[in-house]
């Protein structure tokens, strides 16, 4: 029998930042690995969803929120819990900030050594997708496989209205994974990457509605397994007695957000300042 991994003592102050509720995917990987770090949140609500805004927009905003964040919540390490985001403006967020940030990329290589049939699919936003960071990851790691690429921004919301915890007829979610498989070649995957921190949400939909067994992977436990190397590695620790909070970007943000972030106990919800600079773009 294998053994279990033990979770990681590690102690201090962790920032998580998306779009919407996603994020919190990478929150509950980041808790389950180490209970005794404080995880706080943020959504970029007035935003959403970064997987329908044009690039310069987005990588004018990004950097400035963060910045405007990581000066409110003050965590050890920010994690951007946002394949769109990271694979856009997680360099210029870095070198804005003077404590480590984690970005998400999507889970290709893994993908890669897991298929049998030598064909994966790619599920993540249209913006993703056009990255030219996502065809180097393809390239570098999976340039042996067939990789089927779909862009969703459905998904996005389905995921939104299931964390609410609204029932999703299957259909919807059928529909908006369809295209995958309907692909030349669809028949063949038995890999799909979940490159939306937003779409683990659905793993049991995703599940239910693929027309053949697959297996469903993302980069949750592997961000978790980065940030505690950081934590381990940076000079100081901010433990602190504040409990976690969640921020938004919207002055007020929806009745079933609040409901989401209390369910994953942030009592506290407070709207972030957003730089005049940042608002523009």
């Amino acid at each position: 029998m294998a053994s279990r991994r033990t979770p990681s003592p590690a102690t201090g102050r962790v920032l998580v930042f998306d779009s919407g509720i996603g994020g919190l995917t990478i929150r509950d990987a980041l808790a389950a690995s180490a209970p005794g770090l404080v995880i706080d949140y943020a959504a970029d609500t007035a935003f959403f969803p970064y997987g329908e805004k044009a690039d310069a927009a987005l990588a004018a905003r990004v950097p400035e929120v963060a910045e405007a964040l990581v000066a409110e919540a003050k965590p050890d390490v920010l994690v951007i819990a946002c394949n769109t985001a990271s694979t856009l403006a997680l360099s210029e967020t870095r070198s804005r900030l003077a404590i480590p940030v984690i970005g998400t990329v999507p889970a290709i290589k893994p993908a890669a050594s897991l298929t049998k049939t030598g064909t994966i699919g790619l599920l993540a936003t249209p913006g993703t997708l056009a990255r030219a960071y996502t065809s180097k990851l393809i390239a570098d790691f999976a340039a042996h496989c067939q990789v089927i690429r779909h862009g969703s921004v459905d998904l996005v919301h389905l995921a939104e209205r299931r964390a609410a915890g609204e029932r999703l007829p299957a259909s919807e979610v059928a529909a908006a994974q369809a295209p995958l498989f309907h692909a030349p070649g669809g028949e063949q995957i038995d890999t799909v990457v979940l490159a939306c921190t937003h779409f683990p949400l659905l793993r049991t939909e995703l599940t239910a509605a693929a027309p053949h067994q697959v297996s469903y992977i993302d980069s949750g436990a592997a961000i978790a397994r980065q940030t505690l190397k950081r934590l381990e590695a940076a000079p100081a620790r901010r433990i602190g007695v504040d409990p976690p909070a969640a921020w938004v970007t919207s002055p007020v943000h929806p009745e079933a957000v609040g409901r989401v972030f209390r369910r994953y106990g942030y009592e506290t919800v407070r709207a972030l300042d957003v730089p005049a600079r940042a608002q523009g773009v």
